[in-house]
């Protein structure tokens, strides 16, 4: 029987290893690499080209979507379920729309967590049972999107990455460096956020990202 194949992708050490204490209690489950940042998540998944990924939200340069993001166009065929803490429902959202394959929260049960893996890789969705009901009932209750909203989802997955590490506070070069682009290109993303947004600065990117809730004081 071929084991499913997982990748941990968290910044906390802790954390990662505790994940991989439970799923070693199971015989079909196999953790084939970590990861401490998204950068290390998709060259991870080059690397060992997993089935199924656990994808923490807020680790440090490049964040979980920005590698969900990257991930699904590199290896479609890799599962990705994000492994968090918050509950909010509009992350959530962002994360299936991007291509989640299911989210968990940290606060699971073990049980619940190989359950989640185990139907992801069979092409399944999970949502945590803890917050599945609130999922539905806040998506049924969802107002029309918005003129900003639409605004915001015209925006191309790279120009959201590029959104929102300029308002993490990173340089040109860096975001160059980390989403291993030419810095040409990355003026030019921005150029164009400005002028789709109608902004003028980078202050007023940085305080759109914050709205949007890109990023935020605690994560």
């Amino acid at each position: 029987m071929n084991k499913i194949r997982v990748l941990v992708a968290d910044d906390h050490g802790i954390v990662r290893e505790g994940i991989r204490m439970i799923l070693a209690l199971h015989s079909d489950i196999e953790v084939v690499g970590e990861a401490a940042n998204g950068q290390e998540a998709i060259e991870q998944v080059m690397k060992c080209e997993p089935d199924v990924v656990l994808m923490d939200i807020a680790m440090p340069g490049l964040g979980g979507l920005e590698a969900l993001l990257e991930i699904v166009k590199i290896r479609p065929q890799t599962r990705v379920l994000v492994l968090t803490q918050y509950d909010n429902a509009e992350y959530i959202y962002r994360f299936l729309k991007s291509g989640a394959a299911g989210y968990v929260l940290k606060k699971a049960a073990g049980d619940d967590l190989v359950a989640a893996i185990r139907a992801v890789h069979q092409g399944n969705s999970w949502v945590d049972p803890a917050i599945a009901e609130k999922v539905i009932k806040g998506f049924l209750n969802r107002p029309e999107m918005s003129e900003d909203e639409a605004l915001y989802e015209s925006l191309s997955d790279r120009e959201k990455q590029v959104l929102k590490l300029i308002a993490e506070g990173h340089t040109t070069q860096e975001i160059a460096d980390i989403l291993r682009l030419g810095i040409k290109t990355i003026m030019t993303h921005r150029t164009t956020l400005m002028e789709k947004l109608g902004f003028h600065n980078r202050t007023d990117l940085i305080k759109y990202a914050y709205r949007k809730g890109l990023i935020s004081t605690d994560s």
